[in-house]
C-alpha cells in the first residue's frame, strides 16, 4: 500500500474539540486524498453531560464518561472519513484535567499533572510513524485556558522539536521534521460577524454580555492569521460529527439555529495561525491568507 504523499497530524486535549476546530479541514483532507492522523490526549472524563438520561456517567457519579466519549469519538471520526485515531500512550494514560483551578486538576492521572517528557516521547512515537508535513495543535494558552489545551500545546510542540533530533530516542523510529505547525484560531472579524448575525437575528444569549470582538479573549487579530481552510463543502460531515458528541456539544443552540444561514456557513470555514515553517501562496481565501495547509509544502 503506498504512502499518502500529503500527512497531517492533529493534537488534541480532549473528544470533540477536533470537530469543532476542525471538523471540516479534516473532512476536506480525507477526501483529496490526504492521511490525517488524530492525537487524543485524555478521554474527557470531567466534561459536563448535556444529556440528562446519561447524567450518572458524569466524573462525580459512576465515573464512565471517558468510555462513552470514546465511542462517540469513532461515531464523528467515522462521519469525517478519519481512520486513523489515536490516544496518547494509550486510551485512558492521562485522564482530563477539568478546568483550571478545580480539584480534578489534583488527580493523579490528570494529564496536567503528566511527566512532559513522557508525554512527549509517547507523541513522537506517532509522528514519527506517520511522517506528518503538517501538524495542528493549540496556541500556548490552549485557546481559552484550559489545563488539557494547554498540556497538549506543549507536548504537540515538544513532539515536533524531539521527532527532529536523531539523538532523541532512536528507538521511537526514525527522526522526521515537521514541516509546518499551525494553530487553531478564531479571526476577531469572523467573531465580530457572528455577533452581528445573533444581534440581527434577536437572540444574543450566545455571545450574552459580549459588544464586540474584542470581549473575546480567544480572538486574535487578522493580521496574525494564516490560512482560512474552506471547508464549507463538508459541513454536512461536520454537522454529522458535532451531532456524534452529544454529551458535548448542543448543536440545536441558538447559534446553531442559524445553520441555514451564518452559523454552518462560519463553521465550514477554519483558521489557522503559522508559527512553525514557511507560508505558502495565498490562495482563494481573503486578506492574503493560505487556503490550503499544504501550500509550499514540496
Amino acid at each position: 500500500m503506498t504512502t499518502p504523499s500529503r500527512r497531517l497530524l492533529l493534537v488534541h486535549a480532549h473528544p470533540d474539540d477536533e470537530t469543532i476546530n476542525n471538523g471540516a479541514t479534516m473532512a476536506r483532507y480525507v477526501a483529496e486524498g490526504a492521511q490525517v492522523t488524530l492525537l487524543t490526549c485524555t478521554l474527557g472524563e470531567e466534561g459536563e453531560v448535556l444529556v440528562p438520561e446519561l447524567a450518572q456517567l458524569a466524573a462525580d457519579q459512576a465515573d464512565q464518561l471517558g468510555g462513552y466519549r470514546i465511542w462517540e469519538l469513532r461515531q464523528a471520526m467515522d462521519a469525517l472519513g478519519v481512520g486513523d485515531v489515536r490516544f496518547l500512550g494509550g486510551a485512558g494514560r492521562y485522564r482530563d484535567s477539568g478546568m483550571m483551578g478545580t480539584p480534578a486538576n489534583e488527580k493523579p492521572r490528570a494529564f496536567w499533572n503528566a511527566d512532559l517528557d513522557e508525554a512527549v516521547a509517547h507523541a513522537v512515537a506517532v509522528v514519527r510513524e506517520t511522517r506528518p508535513q503538517v501538524v495542528v495543535t493549540y496556541d500556548e494558552n490552549g485557546g481559552y485556558g484550559h489545563p488539557d489545551h494547554i498540556q497538549a500545546h506543549r507536548v504537540a510542540m515538544g513532539a515536533v522539536d524531539a521527532a527532529a533530533d536523531p539523538a532523541y530516542r532512536p528507538d521511537l523510529g526514525e527522526a522526521w521534521a515537521v514541516a509546518k505547525v499551525y494553530w487553531c484560531c478564531y479571526p476577531r472579524s469572523v467573531l465580530q460577524q457572528g455577533i452581528d448575525a445573533m444581534a440581527a437575528a434577536g437572540d444574543t444569549s450566545f455571545f450574552e454580555g459580549v459588544a464586540s470582538a474584542d470581549d473575546i479573549p480567544f480572538g486574535v487579530d487578522d493580521e496574525d492569521v494564516a490560512a482560512a481552510v474552506d471547508g464549507r463543502a463538508f459541513i454536512t460531515q461536520k454537522d454529522a460529527a458535532m451531532r456524534a458528541h452529544p454529551t458535548q456539544i448542543m448543536v440545536d443552540g441558538p447559534f446553531f439555529a442559524l445553520s441555514n444561514n451564518l452559523g454552518m456557513e462560519v463553521l465550514g470555514t477554519e483558521y489557522y495561525r503559522l508559527v512553525r515553517g514557511e507560508r505558502g501562496p495565498g490562495g482563494a481565501a481573503p486578506n492574503g491568507w493560505e487556503d490550503d495547509l499544504f501550500a509550499g509544502v514540496a
